[in-house]
């Protein structure tokens, strides 16, 4: 082989190499910051990661003319910003049985996010207050009520990162 050749092949398999680290950084970068959205960092105290733990029986269902709040229980994977009490968390959700993009109205108009329908086992990127009494007076649909679910957090913004 020549040395020309030898370079040729030499520096294109250092490009490959490159390109390859570049790719895995990326997704390593990518992982890290799953369903990050510049709406998550703009609302709520708290911004998490977290896994939807199940989905009781009964705890979302679509009636006309009904707006509600459901609870729901997660598994805390990361916390971006905030504190949240424990590893597990209870979350209410506006009008859970719609898409978060269309979960909002009148009465409740700061709510949203690019999650289409909740599922057990989905990871979600959420924005959360604290409290959800302090921002919701409707129905509240809770069927963790034996359970120590204080605080109740509230969605303001969830993101499926994968599920």
């Amino acid at each position: 082989m020549s040395f020309c050749t030898s370079r040729t092949v030499l520096g294109s398999l250092l490009l490959a190499v490159g390109l390859m680290a570049a790719a895995c950084a990326n997704r390593r970068e990518g992982a890290a910051s799953a369903g990050a959205d510049p709406e998550l960092a703009k609302r709520g105290s708290i911004e998490v990661t977290a896994r939807l733990v199940e989905i009781p029986e009964g705890a979302i269902f679509e009636r006309e003319l009904y707006n509600y709040a459901t609870v729901l229980k997660y598994e805390v994977l990361e916390v971006h910003r905030g504190k949240v009490k424990g590893q597990t968390v209870y979350v209410g959700h506006y009008n859970p049985f719609r898409p978060r993009s269309e979960a909002a109205d009148r009465r409740v108009p700061d709510v949203g996010g690019n999650l289409k329908s909740f599922r057990a086992g989905q990871v979600h990127r959420m924005a959360l207050e604290e409290s959800m009494l302090d921002h919701f007076t409707g129905g509240i649909l809770n069927k963790y009520s034996e359970e120590d679910t204080d605080p109740i957090y509230w969605a303001v913004w969830t993101n499926l990162v994968s599920g």
